[in-house]
C-alpha cells in the first residue's frame, strides 16, 4: 500500500493518495482543483485514479473532487450523512457509515463523525496485504494533530444559526464513540496542519495515533471523566475569526465546483492592451511583491497578493467572483511563476486570469499613502481600522482603532465610512498592505500606518524610555 500525504502550505491543507501497489488502483481523498500533482504521483507509480472522495463540504478551500473526476474518469464518493440539508447537489455516489471502497487489496470504510460538520466522514484504512484491521484513518476536519475541528464555522462564515453548540454536542459523541473505541496504535492523518483556520490550536506534526490523542490532547480529559458541558465549554472558547469567503467555499462545494478542464498557459500581455483594460474597468491589476515594494510605487488602483506563503487567503480576501467578474493581470517574472500563481488562485474558486506581464513600465503608477507612527495620533481620519484577528487585538492595539479581520473587510464595507480617510493596519504591514489595496480599488481613501502595529509599538517604547 502506498500513502501519500500532498500538503498545500498556503492553505495548510492535506490530501491524500491510496494506492494499491499490486492492481495500480488508486483513490485520491480531499483533492485540491490544480489536479497536476496527484496525476504526476499516479503516473510515477505507475497508478490509475479509479476514485476520489472527500471527508466534508469543505469551507476554506474549492475542493477539487469534480475536477479530478472530469481529468482521470475517477468515480466520485460523497457523504450521504447528515440530513436531509446537508446532502451535495451533484452527482456523485453516496457514503453512509460503515460502507466500504475497495481500492485493490486497500479497504476503505467510511465512518461518520459529525461535529465539525453534520455529514462530516472519516476513512478507515486497512492494508490488506498485511493485516485485517484498520491501521489508519483520515480525519479530515474531525482530529488534527493536538486539536479538533472547529463547530462553529456554520455559524460565522455560512448563514447558521447558533448551530455551534449541537455541532460541539455531536464532536464529543464522535470522538467517544468513533474515535476512542479504535486501538491506540491506528495513525491519524488529519486534513489541515498549524495556520488552517479550522480549529484554535493546530499542531504542525503531519500525523498522530489515537493513543497520543487519547493521552495527550487537551480534550482527552473531559472524555475521560465524560465532562460533555466542560468539553463544549472549552471547544468554543477562543475560536479564530473565519474569513468570510469560507461562505462561498461552502455554498459552491455543495452546489459542485465548476469544472475547468486543460487550463491553456497563461499569456504575456502587452503594456498597451493591459493599460486599455485597466483604464475601461474591463481588468483588475494585481501587484504579487511585497508590501515594500508595492509602498515605493505600483500601478494605480491595483490589489497587492504578495507571492509567497499564503497567496490564496489573500487573495480571496481582495476578490470576490460571484460580485466582480472582471479577470485578473498579473505581475510575475515569467510564465512559469504567473501558472504557479494562478494554481493558488484556482484553489479559492479565482479562475479568471487574462494573463500577465513581467513590469510595471508604462502602466498608470501611483505610490500609496502612509501616516508615521509618531504622526497617527494627529492624523486626520475617519477611522484607524486594525485588520488582525480579534485576538490580537485584544492582546494590544493602537488606541482608538477599530477590529475587523483582513477576510472580512470585503463583505463589511457597510462597517465603513463612506468619506474621509480610513488607516489601516496589521502587525507587520503584510495584512494590512492587502486590505488598504482591496479598500482603494473600491474607491475608498485609504492610508497605512507605517510598520503597523510592530512600529507604532515600538514608537511607543523608545518614547516611554525616553521619559523615564
Amino acid at each position: 500500500m502506498l500513502i501519500e500525504r500532498i500538503y498545500d502550505e498556503d492553505l495548510a491543507q492535506a490530501s491524500y493518495f491510496i494506492g494499491c501497489q499490486r492492481t495500480g488502483e488508486a483513490l485520491v481523498v480531499d483533492p485540491r482543483r490544480d489536479i497536476a500533482v496527484y496525476r504526476d504521483l499516479a503516473a510515477k507509480n505507475g497508478m490509475r485514479i479509479t476514485a476520489v472522495t472527500e471527508t466534508h463540504i469543505h469551507a476554506d478551500y474549492l475542493s477539487g473532487t469534480r475536477e479530478l473526476a472530469a481529468g482521470t474518469g475517477a468515480t466520485m464518493h460523497v457523504s450521504g450523512e447528515g440530513g436531509e440539508d446537508w446532502q451535495y447537489e451533484f452527482d456523485a455516489e453516496r457514503l453512509h457509515d460503515g460502507d466500504e471502497l475497495r481500492i485493490g487489496n486497500i479497504v476503505v470504510q467510511a465512518v461518520h463523525t459529525p461535529g465539525h460538520t453534520p455529514e462530516h466522514l472519516s476513512f478507515l484504512v486497512t492494508d490488506g496485504a498485511f493485516a485485517d484491521a484498520p491501521g489508519y484513518m483520515l480525519t479530515g476536519d474531525f482530529v488534527f494533530s493536538g486539536d479538533l475541528g472547529r463547530p462553529d464555522l456554520l455559524d460565522e462564515a455560512a448563514g447558521g444559526v447558533d448551530t455551534r453548540f449541537l455541532g460541539a454536542q455531536q464532536m464529543f459523541a464522535s470522538l467517544k464513540e468513533k474515535f476512542l473505541t479504535l486501538p491506540d496504535h491506528v495513525q491519524v492523518f488529519p486534513g489541515h496542519g498549524a495556520g488552517s483556520a479550522c480549529g484554535k490550536a493546530l499542531g504542525t506534526i503531519p500525523s498522530t495515533t489515537v493513543g497520543y490523542e487519547r493521552l495527550y490532547s487537551w480534550w482527552g480529559p473531559y472524555l475521560a471523566a465524560d465532562d460533555e458541558a466542560g468539553f463544549v465549554e472549552e471547544l468554543l472558547e477562543g475560536q479564530p475569526d473565519a474569513p468570510f469567503y469560507f461562505g462561498r467555499m461552502k455554498n459552491q462545494n455543495r452546489r459542485g465546483p465548476a469544472v475547468m478542464g486543460e487550463r491553456a498557459p497563461l499569456p504575456q500581455l502587452d503594456a498597451q492592451q493591459v493599460a486599455r483594460l485597466l483604464a475601461a474597468d474591463e481588468a483588475t491589476f494585481v501587484d504579487t511583491r511585497s508590501a515594500a515594494e508595492v509602498h515605493a510605487g505600483t500601478v494605480t488602483g491595483a490589489l497587492n497578493i504578495p507571492t509567497g506563503g499564503s497567496v490564496a487567503t489573500y487573495a480571496a480576501w481582495a476578490v470576490n467572483p460571484e460580485t466582480d467578474a472582471r479577470p485578473l493581470v498579473l505581475l510575475a517574472a515569467d510564465q512559469e511563476a504567473a501558472q504557479n500563481f494562478w494554481d493558488h488562485l484556482v484553489r479559492v474558486g479565482i479562475d479568471r486570469v487574462a494573463g500577465y506581464v513581467t513590469s510595471t513600465a508604462d502602466l498608470p503608477r501611483s505610490i500609496p499613502q502612509l501616516v508615521r507612527p509618531e504622526d497617527v495620533e494627529s492624523f486626520d481620519m475617519a477611522v484607524l481600522l486594525d485588520v488582525r484577528a480579534a485576538s490580537e487585538h485584544a492582546a494590544g492595539h493602537v488606541p482608538g482603532s477599530v477590529q475587523l479581520h483582513g477576510g472580512r473587510v470585503l463583505w463589511n464595507l457597510d462597517r465603513l465610512p463612506q468619506t474621509g480617510t480610513i488607516v489601516t493596519y496589521c502587525q507587520s504591514g503584510l495584512r494590512s498592505s492587502v486590505v488598504a489595496s482591496t479598500l482603494r480599488h473600491a474607491g475608498y481613501d485609504v492610508t497605512e500606518l507605517d510598520g503597523s502595529y510592530a512600529g507604532w509599538a515600538a514608537h511607543r517604547d523608545t518614547v516611554a524610555a525616553a521619559a523615564r
